[in-house]
């Protein structure tokens, strides 16, 4: 009996260590893999999930491995591996000339304006529609707000040359009608960041509207009319109770947009002022010079390597507009 109990307590122990040490494991297995209720759930979403995943690695990860052209005088006879490697010559002339500085410029103020406008406008009528949302209107409000996000920018540039054209143009038939001078639109590059923003804001302010909406209707109805009792107007309620509860989503978008901000819209800048090149001063940005660099000069290093350089830099701002906002409140913070 003695000898048992030695033996039973000597092992018990070491079965519990054991246990412990399966545990530990079966953890880090979980965290990693999940469990095999957790796989058997979700494995239809997975499914579902599967070919966007896949449309990513292919259009998004795969490219990746042409990044080498930037630091490359690629020729198309001796291919990416075989083409000489020239480091960092594309960046040294791309930066040499006054155009580097040009596309930065024209690519940070317009999309910087495009955020700001796009936001406070969104916003604006978002809480407009909110008003009206149970009216039988409601719908048709929004049909007509979201429509413009599907017409191609092919088809509002000839909206805008309609409308700004010298010969006939509406707004010149306007200027002329109330005895001004109309000017020449498109020799005039000091008007076209104004074209351009309301341009945007035309073809953006519903999608991005609907994403505000969404939100709005998401707040409990009971907290307006708590403030409705409380006497609160109208304009303190969106105060105090809609913009805080927006705050997450307004950040979260806001920080997407900023990731982006070296992206510029390649139909809205180079199809609205129809490449005019006396435009070039405000209307050029990074996407605009990429393609000429490949269609007019045929120059696939020098294009490579302005990509090269809007992609990190718009990966380096996401970063750090997300660790400011992480500074500020945590819980706003997209990572």
């Amino acid at each position: 009996m003695q000898n048992n109990s030695k033996v039973s307590s000597t092992s018990t122990p070491a079965l519990g260590k054991t246990s412990r040490g399966g545990a530990a494991r079966g953890g880090f297995l979980a965290r990693w893999m999940g469990s095999q209720r957790s796989w058997d759930t979700n494995f239809n979403l997975l499914l579902m999930a599967l070919p966007g995943i896949l449309l990513l690695f292919v259009f998004a990860y795969l490219p990746m491995v042409g990044l080498v052209i930037a630091f490359k005088d690629y020729r198309f006879a001796e291919g990416i591996l075989g083409s000489a490697w020239v480091g960092f010559d594309n960046f040294r002339f791309l930066f040499g000339t006054d155009t580097a500085f040009r596309i930065t410029r024209n690519t940070l103020a317009m999309n910087s304006i495009f955020i700001v406008t796009t936001t406070i406008g969104a916003l604006s009528v978002a809480m407009l529609m909110n008003e009206v949302y149970t009216s039988r209107m409601s719908k048709y409000y929004q049909t007509m707000l979201f429509f413009p996000y599907f017409i191609s920018w092919v088809i509002a540039s000839y909206f805008v040359f309609a409308f700004l054209n010298g010969e006939g143009g509406m707004a010149n038939q306007l200027i002329e009608r109330f005895g001004g001078d109309p000017p020449s639109w498109y020799r005039s590059p000091q008007y076209w960041p104004w074209i351009l923003t309301l341009a945007h804001i035309w073809n953006s302010i519903g999608f991005s509207s609907i994403v505000y909406l969404a939100g709005i209707l998401g707040i409990s109805p009971e907290l307006f009319e708590a403030a409705k009792i409380d006497g609160a107007s109208k304009w303190q309620q969106i105060r105090y109770i809609t913009l805080p509860l927006l705050y997450p989503l307004i950040i979260i978008l806001v920080l997407l947009a900023i990731g982006r901000i070296f992206n510029a819209d390649f139909g809205l800048f180079f199809f609205v002022p129809r490449d005019t090149a006396m435009l070039y001063s405000t209307t050029d940005v990074i996407d605009t010079f990429v393609y000429r660099s490949l269609v007019q000069l045929g120059n696939i290093s020098m294009a490579a390597a302005a990509g090269f350089y809007q992609s990190s830099v718009g990966f380096v701002l996401v970063i750090t507009a997300n660790w400011i906002v992480r500074k500020i409140n945590r819980d706003y913070s997209l990572f």
